[in-house]
């Protein structure tokens, strides 16, 4: 009995060790037991992501454009976060490519009074340079509109951005998104209204739906800039979750529209765009989003 006890479990042994050998991978650990086979699996796959493109389109509005940054009232590209060439700014180009590179490979194709709508127009034309890297910064003209009454409906931001994202895709696939959220307008309401140069040049019209009659502070002002501030987080959320819906798009995760401007980021010429202090600020952002390793 002993004996025959001893065959048996011999015989268990070598059947459980062969199972165990033909099941590979789908033991503990793999097949080697040290999960080797897995690491180089994940390690074989190109990350969609590329910290370094080579080169780099601009669409959106006045901010991308540095308007009011170095003129009363005028463009200023090349203080742009984005494109810029100034050594105050380091713009997201300068820090991604060099200065050099960043001239020849970097274009910026933002309007200033731009909307959601017009991104699809702007980018074709940024697709004609076969940038790697596209950045977005929109939607801050889509709430800033004569009165609440009047800014973009968010289904219509949503589908007037999804198609700006198809038509690049049509035509590169592999091109990477790097999308700023829209900027907190109230905020930028509040450090500006202490200024009383800044709101005579808000009256010339600059963002009427939330700076309009800047020192009102009644219960019907309240309510509408309350009314934009809404808009302007509903935009953020439409930025977010379109972009996670692409692979090689990254969405900023809020950043500027948290950041906290201040006088010395604000134009002296509006007090409400930024000025090259405020365009650096925002280079920094940027080349933080973009930098950031795969995980």
């Amino acid at each position: 009995m002993r004996m025959r006890n001893r065959r048996v479990r011999a015989v268990l042994a070598i059947t459980s060790a062969a199972v165990l050998g033909l099941a590979g991978c789908d033991a503990p650990g793999g097949g080697d037991g040290s999960g080797t086979g897995v690491r180089k699996a994940r390690a074989s796959r190109a990350p969609l992501w590329d910290t370094s493109p080579v080169s780099m389109a601009a669409v959106g509005d006045s901010i991308t454009r540095g308007f009011d940054a170095c003129t009363v009232l005028q463009d200023c590209p090349e203080v742009s976060w984005a494109t810029g060439a100034s050594a105050e700014v380091n713009s997201l180009a300068v820090r991604l490519l060099g200065a050099s590179k960043a001239a020849t490979h970097s274009w910026n194709y933002a309007v200033t009074g731009a909307r959601m709508v017009d991104l699809t127009g702007q980018i074709t034309q940024a697709v004609a340079e076969k940038p790697q890297l596209v950045t977005v910064m929109a939607g801050a003209n889509d709430a800033c509109r004569e009165s609440p009454a009047a800014m973009t409906p968010v289904a219509d931001f949503r589908a007037e951005f999804e198609e700006a994202l198809r038509t690049l895709r049509r035509s590169l696939p592999k091109a990477q998104v790097y999308v700023a959220s829209v900027p907190n307008l109230k905020r930028l309401w509040s450090q500006g209204r202490t200024n009383a140069l800044g709101k005579q040049i808000w009256k010339l019209g600059i963002c009427p739906s939330m700076l309009g009659d800047a020192d009102a502070l009644d219960a019907v002002a309240t309510a509408r800039r309350e009314t934009v501030q809404r808009r302007v987080e509903d935009y953020n959320e439409v930025l977010e979750e379109v972009c996670a819906k692409d692979e090689r798009c990254r969405f900023d995760g809020g950043a500027v529209y948290a950041f906290r401007f201040g006088a010395d980021q604000l134009s002296h010429w509006d007090w409400f765009h930024p000025s090259k202090d405020g365009q650096a600020r925002l280079a920094e952002i940027a080349y933080r989003k973009v930098t950031e390793p795969v995980r």
